[in-house]
């Protein structure tokens, strides 16, 4: 039976957190994102100061200004915040493209076939989570499962700013302890009926035969009966369309020329056009497209138009006028492809 790796991704306070790292001020200060408390405005996020005094998403406004005073209320600014899951999504596309998001903050990723770290999910989680860090200044907290179910499940175990990981040989021991809430689909009434029949945890859940369930839960016993007991079968289902497809190495230390620069691009072709051929079916090549980081961690991004087949004498000539701009020791380079649908496959999309 072969295991998936899945991690789940949740950004933390993602709206109130994009806001407070563009503007320090309302680091200590307790924020949500929402609307105004007089127009029945609703908190879509809250940071964690505010957290502790009770405010919570989905709450009414007026409700969160009453447990706490001095809250501060932002109008949310869905551009930006969109702009910045994207980003984040591209950090995702470096481990696999098997994506799957949920909202702006949090995402599904498959990464059973990816080489990155030996394999090992529970090292691409940590990465991710460091590079969404120090590239965008925001914590993710991130859970590693054999599903979806418990994938999401752990990425709230550590939260904020944590990691947990569930292994195939834990998930027996782990569902027995996890209250019956925790499965998804499972609401308040749901949980009160449950409760009546002295059932709190899984593992109380799991004493209970499908035509039992059925009487009770009707067409829901299915899925309880398999959630309580840590089994999902459930595909992570990739986001539509891709549009670019890229690698990038950060160098050790900083290249000093763009002799040097031009030295690094046949191993990053080779590692582009390999990821390429897995997709080459469904998509071709519009255009390449470069980018480059330089000491100053400014970036700059060159696509062309001129050339439009992807061949390493058009890459260096693009990271040639790259360089140019800055001349700058670098830090980072990147190839990337701008991609199209095959014209067959559109046709069988539509």
């Amino acid at each position: 039976n072969f295991m998936h790796k899945i991690i789940h991704i949740d950004m933390d306070a993602f709206y109130a957190s994009v806001e407070m790292r563009d503007n320090p001020n309302l680091r200590n200060l307790p924020i949500a994102v929402g609307g105004h408390p007089d127009e029945r405005g609703v908190i879509a996020t809250a940071n964690y100061l505010a957290r502790k005094f009770g405010v919570r998403s989905a709450m009414p406004s007026w409700k969160a200004i009453q447990l706490c005073p001095d809250l501060i209320i932002l109008h949310p600014n869905f551009d930006k915040y969109k702009r910045e899951s994207q980003i984040i999504h591209t950090i995702f596309h470096e481990y696999t493209d098997t994506i799957e998001p949920l909202s702006l903050d949090e995402a599904f990723l498959d990464v059973s076939d990816s080489t990155a770290f030996q394999g090992s999910a529970t090292l691409i989680a940590q990465e991710i989570r460091k590079k969404i860090w120090k590239e965008r200044g925001l914590t993710a907290s991130a859970g590693v499962a054999p599903n979806k179910f418990l994938a999401k499940v752990a990425s709230e175990w550590n939260k904020p700013n944590g990691l947990f990981v569930i292994s195939p040989d834990q998930i027996e021991a782990f569902v027995r302890e996890l209250p019956i809430e925790k499965i998804f689909g499972i609401g308040r009434v749901t949980a009160q009926k449950m409760h009546s029949l002295g059932i709190y945890l899984c593992s109380e859940l799991q004493q209970y035969d499908l035509m039992t369930l059925r009487k009770y839960f009707g067409s829901r016993a299915w899925h309880l009966y398999q959630l309580c007991r840590g089994i999902d079968d459930r595909p992570v289902i990739a986001d539509s369309v891709r549009k670019s497809l890229s690698v990038e190495s950060t160098f050790q230390h900083d290249l000093s020329s763009l002799e040097a620069c031009l030295k690094e691009i046949p191993e990053l072709y080779d590692r582009l056009m390999e990821r390429y051929s897995k997709i080459q079916q469904i998509y071709r090549i519009r255009k390449p497209i470069i980018k480059i980081k330089f000491s100053d961690f400014t970036t700059t991004t060159v696509e062309s138009h001129l050339y439009s087949s992807p061949t390493i004498d058009n890459y260096n000539a693009l990271i040639s006028i790259g360089w140019e701009r800055k001349e700058k020791t670098v830090r980072l380079l990147g190839l990337g492809l701008v991609l199209g649908l095959n014209e067959e496959i559109q046709l069988s999309l539509f």
